[in-house]
């Protein structure tokens, strides 16, 4: 792993942000060949949703041949609630790009047994086979 030191927030984002957009372009996903990017959430990597989207909408990357897998989910709360991770995500970013919402994974904190669905969860992501790019928060680093 290395380490990048940026002035702020803003030159963090955009620097995670390009990093996952090289990485998607140079995978060259397709059909049977999906990328699996691990996600957080929360208030750090706002920024960094904020400039796929960008990259997206100017035709620089696509999300149609990526899955993603979130790491965290409130327990209790539901899915629609504004604070939910699941509404975070949707809203943030999910929303604005065009992957496949079968292709967006995450865990629903309402399951009725948790053990289960964090144990289906994994099986999803082995059946993706793992995770290509795993970014993490809260102060932006990315597992390579």
């Amino acid at each position: 792993m290395r380490l990048v030191i940026l002035e702020d927030y803003d030159q963090a984002s955009e620097w995670a942000a390009k990093y996952i957009c090289n990485r998607i372009i140079q995978f060259k996903p397709t059909q049977g060949r999906y990328f699996t990017l691990g996600l957080p959430t929360g208030s750090t990597p706002l920024g960094c949703y904020k400039k796929l989207i960008e990259y997206h909408k100017n035709g620089d990357l696509s999300f149609k041949y990526v899955k993603t897998f979130n790491m965290d989910e409130y327990v209790g709360l539901p899915r629609n609630h504004p604070e939910s991770y699941h509404s975070y995500m949707w809203n943030n970013f999910f929303k604005h790009i065009d992957i496949d919402p079968n292709n967006a994974h995450i865990l629903d904190g309402n399951a009725p047994d948790l053990q289960v669905e964090c144990d289906a969860f994994e099986k999803k992501i082995e059946e993706a086979g793992g995770i290509d790019l795993f970014v993490g928060a809260p102060s932006y680093y990315l597992r390579v």
